[in-house]
């Protein structure tokens, strides 16, 4: 008697677990359904919902793949854009006069990767595009996704970038046979607008802590220039908490208790390192987005390894993961100041990452790229 006792009372506990499970996940549905359907986002101005033109540029490899993606996701919300599509290849000496043009008519870019070769070859189109735009920040949103298993939690790193000079300015030269200058170039101006974005964009987004990512122990006078720029800014906003950090800790700090950063400012090469290292923290390269941004302009992309074109078989197959372009798309919409499209296409994302159905390679699934489209839109409410 004694033993079906125990049994009787272990299916009792285990039926009661099962019902607040499911009382867990009601109020989740519930929470969710309510978010979307809050009756106030913000109240716009008059014209507000006049569809905004994009330049597109699909890009090579996966690229056409994943921008496809986001067209047929803004085409089945019906958003307020549309696209002004753009072939730009990597091999190509320079960003074709035209696409410059559109991009500065529109203001707003959205785009795959473009190929760049290592070594020899012309010089990364990727990179051209940031400079003639003066596009000064990047900015790469690693966060922990529910659904998706990482070692870490608690994981909404921001990565801001200073972009058109340090290391990838490309001064470079032969100084003899056998001896290459390559030649890092600091600025004050540039070392202050992106310290001066960094703080802002904490102070707008209610983050609290800024870290500086810097070499300044060996490079005294470049990454020293950069520092005194960051601890002139931060003066500046006593509400928000600033620290420095060398940048080999940080990348060691940075696997090992990833949760203690928020947002981070770095001059150019040290934010490529880091920011690519955050989101392989937080889940992948594969499901963060990002951007570039200046005065005048916005190029939206893949977040972190930006100049990503996948390989010839994620080509072949159509497994190319669209979530980080899905994702940066969403971002692009607030920009537009269309924020309810940005939370429909947002929280659509995350349920089908959350449901772990449909998954590409890079997050253990086989899924193709348009089963995660197709998933996304089912999920959009």
């Amino acid at each position: 008697m004694g033993g079906r006792r125990i049994v009787v009372e272990a299916v009792k506990l285990l039926l009661l677990k099962q019902k607040e499970k499911q009382k867990q996940q009601l109020q989740l549905h519930l929470h969710l359904h309510q978010h979307q359907r809050r009756s106030v986002t913000y109240m716009p101005r008059p014209g507000d919902g006049a569809p905004r033109g994009v330049t597109l540029i699909p890009g090579d490899g996966i690229g056409p793949l994943v921008t496809n993606a986001v067209e047929q996701v803004m085409e089945a919300m019906h958003a307020p854009l549309y696209f002004e599509r753009y072939e730009v290849r990597g091999e190509m000496k320079r960003i074709p006069q035209e696409v410059m043009e559109s991009i500065r008519k529109n203001k707003v870019c959205l785009k795959g990767g473009l190929k760049t070769h290592v070594g020899g070859g012309v010089s990364s189109l990727n990179v051209q595009l940031r400079k003639d735009l003066d596009l000064y920040a990047s900015l790469v949103n690693c966060f922990n996704l529910p659904g998706l298993p990482t070692r870490h939690h608690n994981v909404d790193i921001v990565v801001i970038r200073e972009n058109t000079e340090g290391e990838y300015a490309g001064l470079e030269h032969e100084v003899v046979p056998g001896v290459v200058e390559s030649l890092k170039v600091m600025t004050k101006f540039c070392s202050e607008r992106i310290a001066k974005y960094a703080f802002e964009y904490a102070y707008l987004n209610n983050r609290k802590k800024v870290s500086a990512v810097h070499k300044a122990n060996i490079m005294k006078l470049a990454d020293g220039l950069f520092l005194e720029s960051c601890r002139q800014v931060a003066t500046k906003y006593p509400g928000i908490t600033y620290n420095e950090i060398i940048v080999d800790n940080c990348c060691m700090q940075l696997v090992s208790k990833p949760e203690q950063f928020d947002v981070m400012v770095t001059p150019n090469l040290y934010g490529n390192l880091v920011a690519n290292t955050a989101a392989g923290i937080a889940g992948g390269t594969g499901v963060m987005p990002g951007g570039n941004v200046g005065a005048e302009h916005a190029v939206f992309e893949q977040g972190a390894s930006a100049g990503n074109v996948g390989n010839e078989k994620q080509v072949e197959d159509k497994k190319a993961n669209p979530v980080a372009l899905l994702l940066s798309s969403a971002i692009m919409l607030r920009h537009l100041q269309f924020p309810s499209f940005a939370d429909r296409l947002e929280t659509a994302v995350k349920r089908v990452i959350s449901q772990g159905k449909y998954m590409t390679k890079d997050l253990g699934g086989d899924s193709t790229t348009q089963q995660v489209v197709d998933a996304v839109i089912d999920n959009l409410y």
